[in-house]
């Protein structure tokens, strides 16, 4: 029974009343949108004919709005949850996408830090390699610079002795094939006698072009060597095919050098013409410091070159080689003899020799000699 107050039901809200408005149907019921706009129309213009159905339309009025609108709220309801359901999901995927983006940026974090370490390590490498490379540079510099004014003072003193050294009264630092009279000994068949002929005529060299003056001991310029030797100062060379040196290996070099054994005598020659050849003697040794790989070739009692058994203070050594070979006196004489001549060669031909022609060719000259006596087995004492 109506009792007037509507009681509200459990779980939904209190019934609405009846208020005279014009009805708007949301829901899909068209029952409600032809019934209740008429019901509630009728309600200002049929008061008198409502008095005794009063009673049973507005029971049916609220419970036709109660049931239009628990179909709002349930069709609410389900909007609701369909758009929760869509967030849900898109609130899901955008997780996903923070968590894939996140390990993206670990990943290059790691690989960026990876890299920044690798070229840190990479850095300080080629700094070290930079800084090794410059002290090497610099110890090199330093050395180079060291080996240069070395080089410079030898250059000097090399000037200085040639300058200073002249035929008859040569150099004795220069040339230490030439030993003092109070240390050399007397020299087997070959004794200087002082000659008494000083009034020589003088002999007059046609390819010079001037007069030669004979010295003291009667010395007279062969005009053919000189014309040779006066050829070969205009332009100075180490080539053996010209004339003048052509002639001095052919006569002197050649046979000085030419001993017993034939494979090491070769060897000999092309160092003495390199330049690389080592004479030393046998007492001194290397210091235990400083000690080199060397390998003895032969014995002390035997000499390399002639092969005849003979006391040997010195050895040789071959360019880079750390072979070394016993020499005798002898041979030693006869290396020596040509390694003077040659380097005065090459101080002609570098400039080094400021003298005129004439002084020059009797220094070649005697050279030649000191070739000559060595190969006949004439060489100095030793002290």
């Amino acid at each position: 029974m109506w009792s007037g107050q509507p009681h509200p039901d459990e779980g939904h809200p209190p019934p609405l009343e009846a208020v005279p408005v014009p009805w708007k149907s949301v829901g899909p019921c068209k029952s409600h949108r032809t019934e209740s706009p008429r019901g509630l129309a009728e309600t200002p213009g049929g008061e008198e004919a409502q008095g005794e159905e009063g009673p049973a339309a507005v029971p049916l009025d609220v419970l036709r709005l109660r049931s239009s609108s628990m179909e709002i709220r349930e069709k609410g309801s389900e909007f609701l949850k369909e758009e929760l359901h869509k967030a849900q999901k898109e609130l899901k995927l955008k997780d996903e996408e923070c968590e894939r983006l996140s390990r993206v940026r670990e990943q290059l974090e790691r690989e960026l830090e990876e890299l920044t370490a690798s070229l840190f390590e990479e850095a300080h490498k080629m700094v070290r390699a930079a800084n090794m490379k410059q002290a090497a540079s610099e110890k090199q510099l330093k050395e180079a610079r060291g080996k240069i004014d070395m080089l410079q003072a030898e250059v000097t003193a090399l000037k200085t002795l040639v300058l200073t050294s002249t035929p008859a009264s040569p150099n004795r630092e220069l040339h230490p094939q030439l030993l003092s009279p109070t240390k050399a000994g007397p020299r087997k068949g070959h004794l200087r006698h002082k000659s008494t002929s000083s009034t020589l005529c003088p002999a007059v060299c046609p390819a010079a072009g001037h007069t030669l003056t004979p010295d003291k001991e009667g010395k007279e310029v062969d005009t053919t060597l000189f014309a040779e030797f006066q050829a070969w100062r205009e332009s100075p060379t180490l080539d053996k095919s010209c004339p003048f040196l052509e002639r001095v290996y052919r006569e002197d070099v050649g046979p000085c050098l030419d001993f017993t054994m034939q494979e090491l005598s070769a060897l000999v020659r092309a160092a003495v013409e390199d330049n690389t050849l080592t004479i030393e003697p046998v007492a001194s040794q290397t210091p235990p410091t400083a000690k080199v790989a060397a390998v003895e070739c032969g014995s002390t009692n035997t000499c390399a070159l002639s092969g005849l058994a003979r006391a040997c203070r010195h050895r040789i050594r071959l360019g880079d080689s750390e072979n070394h070979y016993y020499i005798s006196p002898s041979s030693r004489a006869r290396i020596t003899a040509v390694c003077n001549f040659l380097t005065y060669i090459r101080y002609i031909q570098q400039g080094l020799v400021r003298q005129e022609a004439e002084p020059m060719f009797w220094e070649i000259t005697r050279l030649r000699k000191e070739m000559s006596l060595a190969k006949l087995g004439f060489f100095p004492q030793e002290a």
